[in-house]
């Protein structure tokens, strides 16, 4: 290989955040960091315990100048906090309590263990004004559906994680809130026009690039008024048009993991690499599918771009020198931060509401009503059961739970029926409607977003599922005082009855 194609190759791989498998790197990583290998991205499956996070990191780093990515949003998608829940709260409890200075600090305590974890890009916050109340992937990732609410938390976010050290990454431009399609699995649409936009999708994002973040993800959405029928990763107009031209964004832009459905079952991953560095994205994601062989047919694919003609040698070296500039950046952080466990339980104190006078807790029988996993969440524990020792705790699959035999289980006792997103999902609804009816003095606990409620029974909104909210949760429940106090906090959302 001649020694211009060997800076072609270092340009080509300095694009790419790969991922592998396990709590180790593997050699062929490694040895691609030594070769200009952009950098990594972790997921919950590198992660056995947080302190040894740091391990992994300082190998990664030994090897080459990578950046070190992750999603740490807080609340229901963790990573550091894959296998034990997070002790944050998520965005929408953030938007429930509307204190901007509470959220500066839970993402400055977040940033901070970053750091501590030798991570240097947070794939956080996410931006997006969650419009579509069925909206299968943002939901409580959002600070909510109000634009102005939205845009003041996504830049509290950002100035917390930033003051640590970290780069923050925020998504999912031009915005992923209006969808009820899943990326992961397809290209959701929003069909809206150019004016609502601007007015609606956008003004989160100018409020973060105004607030000086150090980079932006692109969402796998398509927007027929401004990019046709291409996901916005691949759009000249969107990248290069909006956010580059008409917002003025010379920060680091990041695509929203090119393995998943809504790339790689379009245009394939190599020639969404190719379209996606064209279209102005300077740092391609690339989750844990895709393996080595396929990683060197990425490069292979841009590299070949490059000689035909698709793709300018001018737009990686521009691309590589706004990874540099983060990179040098990263770190620059100084201060204290608050304690997570502390910081994370008063503000999930905070978000907590409840609709109703619940009884004292006599013998309970907690139901947990199962709910699939989203794919951006993964297998995260949820739920109430460790805040209620000695209590029985069930978890039911809702098609196949037998309302009656659980109300025999719990005559003479106090019930307690959790949920989360209830409102998407027809069979919980029809499950927790059943045994209202019988016991119009059951609490209902709602984790996801309290947009459905029963007819009758208590209801409390936590307003996520972190190990934070059910703390806050169940603290409630079992300290009357408490419970007085939050019952004058009004819902943020007025719940839904169904038709």
């Amino acid at each position: 290989m001649s020694q211009s194609d060997r800076g072609l190759r270092r340009l080509a791989a300095g694009t790419l955040l790969v991922a592998f498998d396990g709590t180790t790197a593997p050699d062929w990583v490694l040895r691609e960091l030594e070769g200009g290998l952009g950098g990594v991205t972790l997921f919950g499956f590198n992660v056995a315990e947080p302190a040894e996070v740091a391990g992994l990191t300082a190998a990664l780093r030994a090897a080459g100048d990578p950046v070190i990515s992750l999603d740490e949003e807080g609340g229901d998608v963790t990573r550091l906090a894959y296998h034990v829940g997070s002790p944050y709260p998520g965005n929408a409890a953030l938007g429930a309590v509307d204190d901007v200075d509470l959220t500066r600090r839970i993402y400055r305590a977040i940033g901070a263990e970053l750091v501590a974890a030798g991570v240097n890009l947070d794939m956080a916050p996410a931006a997006d004004v969650n419009t579509a109340e069925d909206n299968p992937v943002i939901g409580t990732r959002a600070f909510g559906d109000d634009t102005e609410l939205v845009a003041r938390h996504t830049v509290a976010a950002v100035q917390g994680l930033q003051s640590a050290g970290v780069a923050a990454c925020v998504k999912h431009f031009p915005g992923h809130g209006a969808t009820t399609v899943d990326s992961h699995l397809a290209i959701p649409v929003v069909d809206v026009t150019l004016d609502v936009l601007r007015s609606r999708e956008l003004v989160p994002f100018r409020a973060a690039i105004e607030a000086g973040a150090r980079s932006i993800m692109t969402a796998h959405v398509a927007v027929p008024a401004l990019t046709g029928d291409q996901p916005a990763t691949l759009s000249p107009a969107a990248i290069t048009g909006l956010l580059r031209g008409e917002l003025g964004y010379d920060g680091v832009v990041v695509t929203d993991a090119l393995d998943m459905q809504a790339i790689s079952d379009g245009v394939g991953l190599a020639r969404g690499a190719v379209l996606s560095l064209a279209a102005g994205a300077d740092l391609l994601c690339l989750g844990p599918k895709p393996g080595y062989d396929e990683i060197r047919q990425i490069m292979a694919e841009i590299m070949a771009a490059v000689g035909d003609g698709r793709l300018s040698r001018a737009r990686l070296e521009e691309a590589a020198a706004r990874t540099e500039r983060l990179r040098a950046w990263a770190g620059s952080g100084t201060g204290t931060a608050d304690d997570p466990a502390s910081i994370g339980l008063a503000a999930a104190r905070r978000a907590v509401r409840l609709d109703g006078s619940p009884s004292p807790l006599i013998d309970p029988l907690v139901v947990e009503v199962d709910t699939p996993p989203t794919i951006a969440v993964g297998e995260v524990p949820w739920g109430i059961a460790p805040w209620l020792p000695g209590s029985e705790v069930v978890r039911v699959a809702p098609a196949a739970a037998d309302a009656e035999q659980l109300l025999n289980r719990a005559r003479n006792r106090s019930l307690v029926v959790v949920v989360k997103d209830a409102h998407r999902h027809p069979e919980s609804r029809a499950l927790v409607s059943a045994l209202v009816a019988t016991r119009p003095d059951a609490i209902v606990v709602e984790m996801g977003l309290p947009i459905w409620r029963p007819d009758s029974a208590a209801y409390l909104a936590t307003y996520g599922a972190a190990r934070a909210n059910a703390q806050a949760a169940m603290e409630l429940l079992t300290q009357p005082d408490r419970a007085v106090a939050v019952a004058a906090r009004p819902l943020e959302r007025s719940p839904k009855h169904p038709a």
